[in-house]
Formats: structure tokens, sequence, C-alpha cells
């Protein structure tokens, strides 16, 4: 509930009254889940940019929806929330980007991981697309184990 002020135009009062604020919907992006776990969680956005590694207007800025958080910082925010925001990954483009998110990779070291030019993996992943069954099989073999182990998926995101 929030207060609301009324002034009257024909006499010198002001009313007041609580207004019941609107039920709170599930988080839709990764900033409101932050902001949810952290007040869940009962602490300052100083206190969870401590947790997290990152300064306090990084937080402030992912909560906002300003900025988004690099890859490299998902998997201690995947750990820090406790779960995996983002819908179970089905296409290949899902898929392997699920992988970088989880292992906090740039599209470079997913790559060399792989044993693929960062370009190939970049167009495989942009076009969902491998176009040597040679490279379908090495890619799948790389991506399942990793995806299998993945945090749980409360899928509020994307849908």
């Amino acid at each position: 509930m929030s207060w609301t002020r009324c002034p009257l135009p024909f006499a010198r009062i002001t009313l007041k009254a609580l207004i019941e604020k609107e039920a709170e919907k599930p988080p839709q992006s990764l900033g409101e889940h932050i902001r949810g776990r952290r007040r869940e969680l009962g602490i300052s956005q100083r206190h969870a940019a401590k947790d997290l590694g990152v300064n306090d207007w990084t937080v402030l800025n992912w909560e906002k929806g300003r900025t988004k958080p690099p890859i490299g910082a998902m998997p201690g925010i995947l750990a820090w929330l406790g779960y995996d925001p983002f819908p179970q990954p089905k296409t290949l483009s899902e898929r392997m980007l699920g992988v970088r998110r989880v292992m906090g990779w740039t599209i470079a070291q997913a790559a060399s991981r792989l044993g693929v030019a960062s370009a190939a993996w970049g167009a495989w992943e942009r076009s969902g697309r491998v176009p040597w069954e040679r490279y379908q099989q090495l890619l799948e073999r790389f991506l399942s184990p990793i995806l299998r182990a993945r945090p749980g998926s409360v899928d509020h995101m994307g849908d």
C-alpha cells in the first residue's frame, strides 16, 4: 500500500488515503530477477554488488534495465540467484548461447574449447545451422553434458 494526496480545489485541505499496490508480476528480465533475489535476501544493492564482485552502480543499472550483465558475469549471477531464469534452450542457437551463458564464455572462448574458429562458432550460433555432419556431432557432444548440468530453470523470461 502507498499513500496518495488529493488536493481539493475548493478547500484548503488535502485528503490522504492508502492506495493498494498492484500485485507484483513475475520477473521478466534478468535485472528483475536480481532485484527480486536481493529483496528476498533483504540486502542492499551495495551488498549485492559486493556479493557479485561488481560496482554498486552496476547492480542498479542491471535492475533498472539500463545495461545487461556481460557474459563473463553470468556464472556468478546464476549461482547467486540459485537458479537459471532463462527458458530451457530448444534451438541450436539457444543451446549454444545457453552453454556460453552458464560457463561465462565469449564466442572466442567457446570456439577455442571446441577447437573451431570463433567465426565458425559465431556463424553457427547466429544461423542455428552447422553445415558439416562432423561438426554437428562434435558440437552435440560438447553442448549436451554442459546443458544437462545447468542450474534449475524457472522459465520466467522470454516466454
